[in-house]
């Protein structure tokens, strides 16, 4: 069954497809940068750009607007360099067995929370060049970052390096705890903390050109959270980091369409029992079809009631998710009442909404969890596809 409401039902697509649309990482990317002007704006691709692959995803960005590109690991930057991308990136996640010196070879700046110094002194003089980092400041998200008690130490350090040429102070930075909610008064406390942070970088002789802070949610909503440059991860993928407002709202377009196609379609007796546990049994004759994406494909295994769109009607998962596969409840729908074969119909479990399919966030709050951890757990088995390259 070919449907006009599903765009990729005519296509020769997988039979299961992440479908990222990089037309929507340019948009985001666009609105975003002018949102945080005259600040730069990064660009955030870590965890594989959220699931929705690094390579394609980075070089939208920057075809966008984007100024810099910001991962977690030194890996992940290593990966983008060797994608032949030649742009300023920072990795800010290291434990004492990163690769600094092929970080510093390869031009990458570092993020420093303070024990790192030494790891990243020494490797800059055994490559023998001067190793560009940021300092990053607990400000009050209690994760890395130097705390307040240790921050003075900390840049009186980090700028005896950079006299003695190992280091170049490039940035301070820092992170918002409850910027996605907006009315907690932590976030104008993080900023008066963060602005002292950087006053006494300064009057430690260090000169940081950059000054970070923002979130998403920040770019959106703070703009007394900009300074230099903003780091922009989930919007830029055009989900919302707001549980009040959806993309629409904030000018942004989801970039990620998760569609299969139905793989088996029954009638039932009443009382069947569905998947393992047999926690669900129909109520009444019906019609079940199986829908071939499990957790194993990245579907958390407790978002029963899940939704997936079938030929224009949305249905709910019922019963536990299984490795490989789901199951709906057709009930009487008018699909399988005219007596139109379902195998093989597209089935499209999110997408950006423009033809009614559910939203990722309908996902995440079957799962008990948010949209970042939807997209970005879509594992390897589905294949990307890009649209608008």
């Amino acid at each position: 069954m070919k449907s006009a409401a599903f765009p990729f039902a005519t296509e020769r697509l997988p039979e299961r497809a992440a479908v990222i649309d990089l037309e929507a990482i340019r948009h985001n990317v666009r609105h975003l940068a002018n949102l945080a002007a005259p600040a730069q704006l990064m660009a955030v691709v870590k965890a594989d750009a959220y699931g929705h692959g690094v390579l394609p995803v980075a070089r939208a960005a920057l075809e966008a607007g984007a100024d810099w590109l910001g991962v977690a690991h030194i890996s992940e930057a290593l990966a983008l360099r060797a994608g032949a991308i030649d742009v300023p990136m920072l990795a800010w996640l290291h434990t004492t067995d990163s690769h600094f010196r092929a970080a510093i070879a390869a031009d990458i700046d570092l993020g420093c929370s303070g024990w790192e110094l030494p790891f990243i002194v020494a490797a800059a003089q055994q490559q023998r060049k001067t190793a560009r980092i940021h300092l990053k400041f607990d400000s009050g998200l209690g994760r890395n970052g130097s705390t307040p008690a240790e921050w003075a130490g900390f840049v009186a350090r980090a700028r005896q390096a950079e006299l003695a040429g190992s280091v170049t102070v490039v940035g301070v930075f820092s992170h918002l705890a409850v910027a996605d909610e907006p009315s907690r008064v932590e976030t104008d406390e993080q900023i008066a903390a963060f602005t002292t942070a950087v006053a006494q970088a300064r009057e430690a002789g260090l000169h940081p050109m950059l000054r970070h802070l923002a979130n998403s949610a920040g770019v959106l909503t703070r703009a007394d959270t900009h300074f230099d440059l903003v780091r922009a991860g989930l919007a830029i993928y055009g989900l919302s980091p707001f549980g009040d407002r959806t993309s629409t709202d904030l000018g942004l377009r989801p970039a990620m369409t998760l569609r299969t196609l139905v793989s088996v379609c029954k009638d039932v007796p009443a009382e069947q029992g569905v998947s393992y546990g047999l926690n669900y049994r129909t109520t009444a004759p019906t019609t079940l079809a199986l829908i071939p994406l499990g957790y194993a494909d990245g579907i958390p295994r407790v978002a029963t009631g899940g939704p997936v769109r079938i030929g224009g009607v949305t249905y709910r998962v019922v019963g536990h998710i299984a490795m490989d596969q789901m199951v709906i409840d057709l009930g009487v729908a008018a699909l399988v009442a005219s007596g139109a074969s379902v195998i093989g119909t597209e089935a499209v479990l999110f997408g950006p909404g423009d033809d009614g399919e559910a939203s990722v966030d309908e996902w995440a709050a079957a799962a008990g969890t948010i949209n970042y951890e939807v997209v970005t757990r879509i594992s390897p088995r589905v294949p990307r596809v890009y649209r608008n390259v």
